[in-house]
């Protein structure tokens, strides 16, 4: 009797054990892409975007910290994607975070898709282009308070910037 109950603790335990975090969800590259509006192949990524932009917007890669040319930018205008043009954050809404990347207290709604990133190790919001799928970057919760209260992290190389007229 005292065996069929440890055994049944520990099944009960093996299988309670494996949560959803740890499943593995497999991902195909290519019915991601269906869901964007610029649908490009591996190739045609390669051949329009820097190296650099393409580790960031495509791999999901991230610039070293206090390289790029848009950190200290202070134009008017807004920020668009890389990859595509969409538009994707404003002059206006970019602040000195400190970081070491642009950072901006909101995006142009609609512009930029939001999913769950855990290559860290831990939780993070990660930021795409709704256009192209572009990795930007991530959005913390510890922006300026007296605004939204967040902090969009974007890569530098994920950008570009179009100066009001």
């Amino acid at each position: 009797m005292i065996i069929k109950k440890i055994s049944l603790i520990v099944v009960f335990a093996f299988f309670g054990c494996n949560g959803i975090s740890q499943d593995k969800k497999e991902t195909n590259k290519e019915s991601k892409k269906e869901k964007f509006e610029v649908v490009k192949t591996d190739s045609e990524w390669r051949s329009e975007l820097s190296d650099l932009e393409y580790y960031v917007l495509r791999e999901a890669g991230t610039e070293r910290s206090f390289t790029s040319d848009l950190l200290g930018n202070k134009e008017k205008g807004v920020y668009v994607c890389a990859g595509c043009g969409t538009e994707l954050f404003r002059s206006r809404d970019k602040f000195i975070s400190g970081t070491g990347w642009p950072s901006f207290d909101r995006e142009i709604r609609g512009n930029v898709l939001y999913d769950v990133d855990y290559k860290i190790g831990y939780k993070r919001t990660e930021e795409h282009c709704a256009t192209c799928g572009g990795h930007l970057g991530h959005v913390f919760d510890d922006g300026p308070q007296e605004t939204t209260g967040k902090r969009h992290c974007i890569n530098g190389a994920a950008l570009k910037f179009v100066p009001s007229k």
